[in-house]
This record gives C-alpha cells, structure tokens and sequence, in this order.
C-alpha cells in the first residue's frame, strides 16, 4: 500500500553542504521529520556539486517519513556561472553586466531541459535568453 502524502516542500539548498540551519530546519521541524536524516542523505547524494544551488523537492508523508527530488540548478545560477559573474544588473533593461552567447545559451538549455517545460531546444533557449535578460544580460546570436 502506498504511503499517504501529507505536504510537499521546495527548497534551493547549497549542494553537499546542508545543515540544520534555516532554510532546512525551519521547513522540516514543523512536520516532525528527522531533519540530520535529510541532511547527511542530501550531502551524500550532492557532494559531487558542491558549489551549485540545487533545488530541492521535499515529500512528505503521513507516518513522518519523507524522500526528496534533486533538480539541476536554476538558469540563473547557470548562467552566472558560465559568464564568472557573482550576480546580475541592479537595473536590469537599464544596465548590462555582460553579453551571453547563443552558444552558452544553448549549453545552458540543454544541461536544465529536463526540469524546463519543453522539449524543443529552441524554446529552451528562449527561456535561458529571458532569464539572461531579466538579469540585465544581452544576448547574442
């Protein structure tokens, strides 16, 4: 018989360096869970990317046990990567903090296709373009 799912919780969490610290304990300890259990398994699972932000999605159960679903990190940590940057425009449309080729964008699109909403690659770097853009990033073909 299938566990009873009591809530689901989203978290952006530093890969392979959890701790009980907000953001985790304030979001599990409400619901009873075994919060240096998710810790120790999220760190395991993660080490090998440390430094990327991983989003991190949490099911709960009924009877306080719970599994988790690693996801890529989001586009704009891709992108501040792949460009060095530490973050975007303060006035973004206003000020630009650099240029992201169509290649990076596609690079991009295509390490976080699974966790986009399409499957066309074109469309992908659509999005990626958009969230550059959104950063106060130009995009070049």
């Amino acid at each position: 018989m299938a566990k009873k799912i009591k809530t689901f919780i989203k978290l952006n969490v530093p890969a392979g360096s959890a701790t009980a610290a907000p953001p985790v304990g304030t979001a599990l300890g409400p619901h009873g869970l075994p919060i240096m259990d998710f810790v120790k398994s999220f760190n395991e699972r993660t080490a090998d990317q440390k430094g990327n932000i991983l989003p991190v999605v949490i099911t709960v159960y009924e009877d306080r046990t719970f599994s988790f679903i690693v996801k890529k990190p989001p586009v704009a940590e891709l992108i501040k990567k792949a460009m060095n940057l530490e973050k975007g425009s303060a006035e973004p449309g206003k000020t630009f903090v650099g240029k992201l080729t169509r290649a990076q964008a596609q690079k991009i699109a295509e390490e976080k296709m699974e966790d986009l909403n399409t499957k066309d690659l074109d469309a992908a770097i659509k999005i990626v373009q958009g969230t550059a853009r959104s950063m106060g990033i130009e995009s070049t073909d």
